[in-house]
């Protein structure tokens, strides 16, 4: 293992720790004992099948969001608008579950469905990164702002077309039970989306890291000026970094509404870009970190909803950890890069002393 793996690795797991430490001593201003409540997390986490089992539901489409905003950073790209990438990709899904499901075969309009999904976020998020080339605009504030067209457009849908056949509230019908994502696992919620996730987190990481496109992409993000040189077009990088972050988006859409939801509701899932850009940061937007990072996340969102329900603690207390996590994944950003310099400084003077 490398030094740089080894430091990620250890600053990662403390900077995990630090966080739920914190936490821990916010529990006490609300009178409650922290190790106690951690214990009862744990607890309540493994009690039974279906509360473990709604972990990998809650990270299936981290994992999506995360790889959609660690896939621009490699280009050192912002993409702050996977959350209206992902309502392009739901309502893509849900559009073709509804006008397709009992006209074609159920597996075949499922795949059309994430074909779909994948597709109009892919496109979203394309917007984003050709303005960036070709106006060399601000890709973090054109993608945030892409968010809020993105959910206006949805509520827009969901009031007119696409709205229930009764009218009365701002949702799809439910989409048919052949349309619906495989469960996994008997007795849970655990749909065959999360095995989608982990296969693709770890086709972005060998398109990264093995394959010349991937090499082009991280040349871009780690000097543009030099990959100009080399006869890298850094436009056509923006746009490809873009285009593939928002069909990733996207496929979070396509997970939620055809393997949990089985229809579109207004509002639904707002923090979930959010969230997910997050969990990359907790990875260092490693792909196979992030399979990681969204798992953790996961537990904390349904260890979070139990706690409130069982103990008298707010839930928000999740979103409270999942901060000073953050926090401290930030800090040791800055504490890696001075162990890294210090090394590479000793390194210089041993080269030169022989």
């Amino acid at each position: 293992m490398s030094p740089k793996m080894r430091d990620l690795i250890i600053t990662t797991f403390l900077s995990v720790f630090l966080g739920l430490a914190v936490s821990g001593l916010m529990m006490l201003f609300l009178g409650a004992d922290p190790i106690s409540v951690y214990g009862r997390l744990l607890q309540f986490l493994v009690r039974d099948k279906y509360t473990f089992a709604d972990i990998f539901v809650k990270a299936t489409p981290l994992v999506f969001t995360a790889l959609a905003f660690a896939f621009t950073f490699k280009a050192n790209l912002y993409n702050i608008g996977a959350q209206g990438q992902f309502y392009m990709g739901s309502v893509a899904a849900v559009f073709i579950s509804l006008f397709l499901g009992g006209i074609v075969p159920g597996p075949l309009a499922l795949l059309l469905a994430l074909a779909a999904a994948i597709v109009c976020g892919g496109l979203w998020g394309m917007m984003v990164g050709y303005v960036k080339a070709r106006f060399q605009a601000n890709d973090f504030l054109v993608s945030m702002m892409s968010v809020f067209i993105a959910l206006a457009l949805m509520n827009y849908l969901l009031r007119t077309v696409l709205i229930e056949a009764k009218r009365e509230y701002p949702q799809t019908d439910p989409i048919l039970h052949d349309l619906h994502i495989p469960i996994i696992a008997s007795g849970t919620r655990l749909h065959a989306g999360f095995l989608l996730a982990v296969t693709v987190a770890v086709l972005c990481w060998i398109f990264l890291f093995k394959t010349t496109i991937g090499y082009r992409i991280r040349v871009v993000g780690m000097n543009p000026v030099a990959a100009k040189f080399a006869g890298i077009d850094a436009g056509k990088i923006f746009v490809l970094a873009f285009l593939i972050s928002g069909a990733l988006a996207g496929m979070a859409g396509f997970t939620e509404v055809n393997g949990v939801q089985h229809m579109l509701v207004q509002g639904f899932n707002p923090t979930i870009g959010a969230e997910g850009i997050g969990t990359a940061i907790l990875a260092n937007a490693n792909p196979i970190g992030i399979i990681f990072g969204a798992i953790l996340f996961g537990a904390l969102k349904v260890g979070g909803q139990i706690l409130g329900q069982t103990s008298g603690i707010p839930s928000s207390i999740i979103e409270i950890m999942e901060g000073f996590v953050m926090l401290f994944v930030l800090i040791s950003y800055y504490f890696r890069r001075r162990i890294e310099t210090r090394r590479e400084i000793k390194k210089l003077k041993n080269e030169a002393a022989q």
